[in-house]
């Protein structure tokens, strides 16, 4: 199975809710990498992203990230995420160290987004208030890969707007760790265009 060489041009939706969890809930990151704590609570992100016509690859995700602290700098760290492309799964674990799994989705809509990842969680997400113009995003990702951690830049721009969501998780799953709560926010970009990794993007330090 190939994959497409770095950085991936990609293109789609977007869908992003913030939780609050106790320290205690919060998934395992790896060595070098500290949860970013406010008392004893962290940070976690989920995301539900449709790549689409016009990228390197066509393919649904979910996946959940913790923020985390790497020295003084501030990154999330993707623990868990699921796909429905092969040659995904196999990039994203080679190229940077991102921990993907294979699923199966079922997407009912778009806009409203009503989208399941089969035996994991579902999620209902409509727009609540749009936000004028195109707005940019930009972060790195900070993971486990080849004895140390590797550090990818993402940057985007799309549509922004703030979403209500409700979210069922799969008390079995593996994301069952966020059963009975809600997310505090959740935000979507829309009709985004997105620079994945790249070569002069990220670093390996042991």
């Amino acid at each position: 199975m190939t994959y497409p060489p770095q950085p991936w041009w990609l293109c789609g939706e977007l869908s992003v809710s913030l939780w609050r969890l106790p320290k205690r809930l919060l998934p395992a990151v790896p060595a070098g990498l500290s949860p970013v704590l406010l008392g004893n609570t962290g940070l976690v992100g989920t995301a539900w992203v449709l790549y689409r016509s016009g990228s390197v690859l066509e393919y649904n995700e979910l996946l959940a990230a913790v923020l985390v602290r790497r020295g003084v700098r501030f990154r999330a760290c993707v623990t868990h995420i699921w796909v429905d492309s092969a040659a995904s799964l196999r990039g994203g674990r080679e190229l940077w160290g991102i921990p993907k799994e294979m699923a199966t989705f079922g997407v009912d809509s778009v806009d409203p987004l009503r989208i399941e990842a089969h035996g994991i969680a579902s999620a209902s997400l409509a727009d609540r208030v749009s936000l004028p113009g195109k707005w940019p995003l930009g972060y790195r990702i900070a993971q486990s890969m080849a004895g140390g951690i590797l550090e990818s830049r993402v940057r985007a721009r799309g549509r922004a707007a703030v979403r209500t969501a409700s979210w069922q998780v799969d008390p079995d799953g593996p994301l069952g760790w966020l059963r009975g709560r809600k997310p505090f926010l959740s935000l979507a970009m829309h009709d985004f265009e997105m620079r994945f990794g790249g070569e002069t993007d990220s670093s390996v330090h042991g």
